[in-house]
């Protein structure tokens, strides 16, 4: 899957495992200009990228995407991750779970998950 990893999800825990899983990876916390952005060009950059964008910002993104869908206008989907205290482990796992579930790319356009659940968690945060 191309995806987007927002600026509060983890490109050293997060982005490097879905690497090495053969994910297409862009994190945003890995450059700083891009980290800065503000939530709604961040979506429209996943957008023209072709990326999921992957957020534990639930309430912005969940908001933008409505917008957008009252717009008319079109993402790569969203992925809330909702619990910054999870560790990587558990968000691995259900990132992995939803793309098995959606396994192609045009599966995810406009759709909007919600990684929910505390699960077991890691001893520190991933997002």
């Amino acid at each position: 899957m191309r995806v987007l990893l927002d600026a509060h999800v983890s490109g050293r825990r997060i982005g490097r495992a879905l690497l090495r899983a053969g994910h297409n990876v862009l994190a945003l916390d890995s450059d700083d200009a891009l980290s800065r952005l503000p939530d709604g060009e961040v979506l429209a950059l996943a957008a023209r990228d072709g990326r999921i964008v992957v957020t534990s910002n639930t309430g912005d993104f969940a908001r933008l995407a409505r917008e957008w869908a009252e717009a008319g206008r079109s993402h790569a989907g969203v992925i809330l991750v909702p619990d910054p205290r999870v560790g990587p482990g558990p968000v691995l796992a259900r990132l992995e779970a939803a793309f098995a579930a959606h396994p192609a790319q045009t599966d995810w356009v406009d759709r909007v998950a919600f990684l929910g659940g505390s699960g077991p968690g890691g001893s520190g945060p991933c997002v």
